[in-house]
């Protein structure tokens, strides 16, 4: 077995160190100078109304109405934004044809 260290006499002509005082900490929580009574309602964001309300799809963006029509000349099928006037004019876009159609 290994020696123990031989001790200090007491009087050995140092002054003992002063033991420092240990802080006390709070270990109460805050929750106790909360008042008891909870009026909170959760209510923010969300309509009061009983009668309710349906929520809907948003609406797409229209997509432009497009017509196929076939060239009288070539056969060539060709695709056109709805005209908004009722007389119109197409050309084929083919570039050996170029044929002009006109509607009535």
């Amino acid at each position: 077995m290994a020696t123990k260290r031989p001790r200090r006499p007491k009087g050995d002509g140092k002054a003992p160190r002063p033991r420092k005082k240990k802080r006390k900490m709070r270990l109460s929580l805050r929750q106790n100078k909360i008042a008891k009574s909870d009026n909170y309602t959760d209510s923010v964001g969300w309509s009061q109304n009983t009668a309710g309300r349906v929520l809907e799809d948003a609406p797409k963006p229209k997509e432009m109405e497009t017509l196929t029509i076939q060239c009288d000349m070539c056969g060539c099928r060709l695709k056109i934004p709805k005209p908004k006037k009722h007389r119109y004019t197409v050309a084929c876009s083919y570039p050996e044809c170029n044929h002009i159609m006109k509607f009535d």
